[in-house]
């Protein structure tokens, strides 16, 4: 879509993908490798091939801006109390029976995408609005890998820290791009076996397990992870214990899991509820196999959604679902008893948001009515808006 009146031009080239020999071109952005002839579109339905090449169609469109707390990511060591800019755009390169997001993720209309801005514009409403961040959220941001980069690198100019919530399947060459620009990230770890990621994400475990050590051992992203748990399907004692054992001995003990509550949705109403003794249950299973930070999420339950010290057990961060109820690190974020470092990225003070929700429409912020994209690689830039 060409610009006018400051619109922004949605169809962009993208540089991860290479031509196969029969004429069609695969993209090689995630691993599920799509093979398109033109005219076609990928899995995710936002990457395309047009004119012998594959395109991003999503650029600078969102499905919607929201002010949220940085604890509803989740995120319970990055940043606590503070706002973070949440937005997303449409589809997915997983099919998760189970997803929450459905209307957004699973979208092909591409009417939802309400919402239009530049990453300069981006950047400054966050700025204004007091958020120290912004997320790319309701939808995997490995999917408009372009433009999230663009809103981070735009982002950095402006001293705003940018979320990926994510659930970590990409190649490797765009996932070090991508991660060189993210400040945090939840990983979505979905389960602990194979079967689970094929059978009901249409997906790969393995994939992600890389990308979890790529980012604990080659990047400084500070990273959480979450585990929706769907009863009969991955909350077995068993496979919480692989689970949480394979974190502490391949990422270490300090990376925060999230155990969340599953609730009927999407392709799967026909399972019940996660009940709260489930979570509580797969929490207990990590901190006894030495994960030092694990919460449980969806439920209310202030004490599991409370950061102790590890070593001595002080009440470091108390929460009561996204309200901060006490706060005693130190500024050097340590505990005031024993001095033992709590794992996060803190600042000497503490974050006031609490759990405020506030839509926010982009076009009430000035940005620059046209910007041009910097080169992705090999893809030319393209002039946006007008």
């Amino acid at each position: 879509m060409s610009g006018t009146s400051g619109l922004i031009e949605s169809t962009v080239p993208t540089k991860y993908w290479h031509r196969l020999d029969d004429g069609r071109v695969q993209c090689d952005l995630c691993p599920r490798f799509c093979k398109l002839h033109e005219g076609q579109r990928g899995f995710c339905f936002v990457r395309a091939c047009e004119g012998g090449q594959v395109v991003l169609t999503t650029y600078g469109r969102s499905s919607g801006f929201c002010v949220d707390p940085i604890e509803k990511k989740p995120l319970s060591h990055f940043l606590p109390g503070t706002p973070v800019l949440s937005f997303g755009t449409a589809g997915c390169n997983l099919g998760c029976k189970f997803c929450q997001n459905w209307d957004i993720s699973k979208s092909r209309e591409l009417d939802t995408l309400a919402d239009a801005a530049s990453p300069e514009a981006i950047a400054s409403a966050a700025r204004q609005l007091g958020c120290r961040s912004v997320a790319f959220t309701y939808n995997d941001p490995v999917i408009f890998h372009e433009y999230a980069i663009d809103v981070a690198r735009a982002c950095r100019e402006q001293g705003i820290k940018t979320v990926a919530v994510t659930a970590g399947e990409v190649c490797a060459e765009p996932r070090a791009e991508f991660y060189r620009f993210m400040d945090a990230a939840n990983v979505d770890l979905k389960a602990f076996s194979q079967r689970f990621y094929r059978e009901v994400c249409a997906g790969s475990l393995a994939p992600v397990l890389e990308t979890l050590q790529y980012l604990k051992h080659e990047t400084s992203v500070w990273f959480e992870l979450t585990t929706l748990l769907i009863p009969g399907e991955n909350d077995s004692d068993a496979e919480l214990n692989e689970l949480t054992q394979w974190v502490v001995e391949k990422l270490g003990p300090d990376v925060p899991l999230h155990f969340s509550a599953f609730h009927p949705d999407h392709r799967m109403l026909d399972r019940p509820r996660t009940p709260p003794s489930t979570l509580r249950r797969a929490r207990d299973i990590a901190l006894c196999n030495g994960v030092r930070y694990a919460y449980v999420g969806n439920v209310h339950d202030p004490e599991a959604d409370s950061t102790r010290c590890h070593q001595c057990g002080q009440l470091l961060i108390g929460r009561d679902w996204y309200r901060l109820t006490a706060w005693n690190l130190t500024p050097q974020g340590t505990c005031p008893s024993c001095q033992t470092p709590c794992a996060g990225v803190f600042e000497p003070e503490v974050g006031s948001w609490g759990p405020k929700r506030q839509p926010v429409r982009l076009a009430e912020f000035a940005g620059p009515r046209s910007i041009r994209r910097p080169p992705h690689g090999g893809a030319s830039s393209a002039l946006v808006g007008s």
